[in-house]
């Protein structure tokens, strides 16, 4: 688990793709190119840093160095004194328009180092058009989640006092499913609740949002292909893309679920 901020060395080492300076070929004129390392070094003038990269694969050679990737950053008041979880802002771009260049808010669980993606119902992903001293996209998307951080943890606080039954909790656990799993492919919700270490068994709302998330991300659960009767093993999910679909989509499930047990809960941040 990375502790400490990436340095300029260990990003290019990770994601290349981050210093490409120029836009693929296939982009019209009117695509307003922004180097993805320009915006990394605007966020960490506002006091957040990298923690983490990931770039996408590709299939067509010709798009290396121009796909989609994804950068976790960790405010520098969380880097001086960690606790559980952590409020990150997850910047998004590719060079190859596959991906427009967004801002958005998650959340890091040191117990297990899952990041969860937040709801936009909690928070819009900022799009970010412009870099310069006006009308700067980065600095007010910056200052947005950085205005939430606290509201944020607040709402891990209630999910983490809000205890589900077993009835409750493999409920969540069903509803999660189509997050994952095509309507073809059949698992048993059981074994989305299964935890992976000694400090999940619990049955508080949180928990249960975690161990559901680690499973249906880091994959091995086995089911059948009802199309075909045979059985397989899901693999566990690389593309930044459906990442952030299923851990929205899980967000979203636990949130609906406090509304119902703690109707003070409300879902805006």
């Amino acid at each position: 688990m990375q502790k400490t901020p990436l340095t300029t060395k260990q990003l290019q080492e990770l994601a290349p793709t981050l210093f490409t300076q120029e836009p693929h070929y296939e982009v019209s004129d009117k695509y307003h190119f922004i180097p993805t390392i320009a915006i990394i070094e605007e966020i960490k003038s506002h006091n957040w840093y990298p923690m983490s990269v990931s770039q996408a694969s590709v299939r067509d050679e010709s798009k290396e160095g121009y796909q989609q990737h994804c950068v976790r950053f960790r405010h520098f008041e969380d880097l001086l004194n960690p606790q559980d979880n952590a409020v990150e802002l997850l910047l998004f771009n590719s060079h190859d328009r596959t991906k427009s260049f967004s801002i958005s808010a998650g959340i890091f669980r040191f117990v297990c180092a899952n990041g969860l993606v937040v709801s936009e119902s909690v928070y819009e992903s900022y799009k970010i058009k412009h870099l310069g001293d006006r009308d700067n996209d980065v600095a007010d998307a910056v200052h947005k989640i950085t205005a939430i951080k606290e509201k944020l943890i607040d709402k891990i606080k209630t999910l983490s006092s809000i205890t589900l039954s077993q009835l409750e909790k493999e409920t969540f656990a069903k509803l999660s499913i189509p997050l994952r799993f095509e309507e073809h492919l059949e698992v048993n919700h059981q074994d989305l609740l299964i935890p992976h270490r000694e400090e999940d068994y619990k049955d508080d709302l949180y928990t249960t949002l975690n161990i559901i998330q680690e499973n249906l991300i880091r994959g091995n659960i086995s089911g059948i292909n009802k199309e075909t009767t045979r059985r397989f093993t899901s693999k566990e999910i690389k593309s930044i893309t459906t990442d952030t679909q299923i851990n929205r989509g899980i967000w979203e499930l636990a949130e609906r679920i406090a509304t119902i047990k703690e109707p003070s809960y409300s879902i805006a941040a």
